[in-house]
């Protein structure tokens, strides 16, 4: 028996050539209302074939990839670094050119500010060895450390860590003393989560010689994350039901310093010191602050939000601002915005709205993400971007896990939708404009690039995805490849 089975007849990855558009235009040159991107559905539509076939024996996706739309009037020009799903780290410019690329992924990659490395420009931090028998997530990574711009590894720990290896997953920093900042994975028993070897999460500070010289567990402070005892429970059921969960009972997936900032030199005393900790726990959709002198959590958003029933529905669509910041559910990247930067001093975060919590948040029927610039004292949202900012439905913006934001010298905010390999930067209105889609993809469980092997059967099996962890926006003067004046 033969049936008709409609094929759009390109390849997967499709490179369209770039062509800076005017303000207005969209993607492929054709006007719209707000600057946004539409696909060229005719175009699109007048390649459909129709092939009798007996049985599926391939699939063909249509999958646009490179810069799409960009405008340079309103863009902020710099570079952009990610590591893509093939495990490659590469620097673009606007235009997608690939300016300088290392065979090394980072969680994440990152230009190190000359100002923290001795005036040095072009070095980069990255994971330089995995583990050969880890089932990946957050115990996969046996060394990290910093190459410099030609690839001469500067630096490099690991072997020196508890156990032989860094375990490092989701974030680092370099710090102004020379130490850095480690997001560790540290396999160990829980007393307060039962007799279970369970992936807990803590942070290293490790001296240029490779000396631990400050760390913290989070295991050790589960009673200030803010969990009631009903959900307490439920985090206690879910560690014994899959205590070797490869992403840890937390995945805690962000760990920054404060860094200087107006709320401390106006008040001394304020827990908002430049050297505490934010931290983001996606499973437990909580934001928390730790104190580095005591350890403990001194400041949280997070993980329960007073709400009517029902609430949840249009929580995507709620756009009043000023307002109470209302539920996250599964965010990524919290960071305050540095000085000299458009909303300093405020939180800057990537709320995916993907499912998380214990229990689980109630999530909305409109799939979408958003971008939150929250004010610390008063804890309300004073900005925010979802795709209605971009006259577009909520659900045409959406990664339910990683991605990040990052605000720009002119205002305008970079975003990583990781799930869907797509950067794009936006003005303070919403407005898209520039928008770049990742070519580079490779098989992972799950979609995540950090897992290959499958580890639950009957649940896990590998998938081509473009995922990106996280983007960074990069001045051109961090950098020596064609260099320009000025700076941020």
């Amino acid at each position: 028996m033969h049936f008709l089975w409609p094929v759009r007849w390109k390849p997967r990855s499709h490179h369209y050539p770039l062509r800076e558009a005017s303000r207005g235009e969209g993607r492929l040159g054709h006007s719209t209302r707000d600057g946004a991107s539409p696909i060229d559905h005719r175009e699109y539509n007048s390649r459909t074939r129709l092939f009798p076939v007996v049985r599926l024996l391939a699939m063909a996706f249509v999958q646009f990839s490179g810069v799409t739309y960009h405008d340079p009037k309103l863009a902020y020009d710099s570079y952009v670094l990610y590591t893509g799903a093939d495990g490659v780290t590469r620097l673009i410019d606007l235009k997608g050119v690939v300016r300088k690329q290392w065979p090394y992924a980072g969680v994440p990659a990152r230009i190190i500010d000359p100002a923290l490395n001795a005036g040095r420009i072009g070095d980069i931090g990255v994971q330089l060895t995995q583990l050969d028998e880890s089932p990946g997530g957050i115990y996969g990574n046996r060394t990290v450390g910093q190459l410099s711009w030609t690839g001469e590894k500067l630096w490099e720990w690991g072997t020196e860590a508890p156990g032989g290896a860094a375990r490092q997953n989701h974030d680092w920093e370099l710090l102004e003393n020379g130490n850095r900042l480690f997001l560790v994975a540290i396999p160990r028993e829980v007393p307060a989560l039962g007799p279970h070897i369970v992936g807990d999460q803590g942070i290293y500070e490790v001296a240029p010689d490779g000396r631990i010289v400050w760390e913290w567990k989070a295991g050790d402070h589960l009673d200030e994350f803010g969990f009631t005892p009903d959900g307490f429970e439920y985090l206690r059921r879910s560690v014994a039901r899959q205590p070797d969960n490869i992403w840890g009972y937390l995945e805690i997936n962000s760990a920054k310093t404060l860094g200087p900032n107006h709320w401390h030199r106006e008040d001394p005393g304020t827990v908002f010191h430049p050297d505490n900790i934010l931290i983001s726990s996606r499973k437990a959709n909580t934001i928390a602050l730790i104190n580095r002198s005591s350890g403990n959590i001194v400041w949280r958003l997070g993980p329960y939000f007073e709400a009517d029933p029902g609430a949840e529905h249009q929580r995507i669509n709620s756009h009043g601002l000023p307002r109470p910041l209302d539920q996250i559910s599964g965010q990524h990247n919290p960071h305050f915005i540095a000085e000299r930067l458009p909303g300093a001093g405020n939180l800057l975060v990537f709320d995916n709205q993907g499912g998380a919590g214990y229990p689980p948040a109630p999530l909305g029927i409109y799939a979408g993400s958003r971008v939150l610039e929250i004010d610390p004292v008063t804890k309300h949202i004073v900005w925010q971007y979802t795709a209605e900012d971009s006259g577009r439905p909520p659900w045409t913006f959406f990664s339910s896990f990683v991605s990040n934001a990052q605000r720009l010298p002119n205002g305008n905010t970079l975003i990583t939708e990781g799930m869907h390999g797509r950067i794009f930067q936006v003005t303070p209105s919403g407005q898209v404009v520039w928008e770049y889609l990742t070519p580079y993809e490779d098989y992972a469980v799950a979609g995540e690039p950090e897992v290959k092997v499958p580890t639950v059967e009957g649940v896990d099996r590998p998938t081509l995805t473009r995922m990106i962890y996280r983007s960074q926006a990069v001045p051109f003067e961090w950098v020596p490849v064609n260099g320009r004046e000025g700076g941020w």
